[in-house]
């Protein structure tokens, strides 16, 4: 089964590089007031860290789905 080498690879390569970069910023704008044509918004940053569990899990669902890729090849 191709499909699944393919899919575990992914999960593992996103878990490492979570693990690599554990954390990141997104920038939100928010429109705070308007009055006729002028508008005031506000721009917030905001961090978003990755726990290391779930990186650690993608990593090992991904080592399950290729492995499991691999035998499943072999039986057919």
């Amino acid at each position: 089964m191709k499909s699944f080498v393919v899919i575990g690879v992914f999960f593992a390569l996103l878990g490492i590089a979570a693990l690599v970069f554990p954390a990141f910023w997104t920038s939100n704008t928010k429109e705070v007031a308007r009055l006729g044509d002028v508008t005031v918004q506000n721009r917030e940053n905001v961090l978003h860290v990755i726990p290391p569990a779930a990186s650690i899990g993608a990593i090992v669902l991904g080592g399950c789905l290729i492995v499991a890729g691999v035998v499943l090849k072999d039986r057919d």
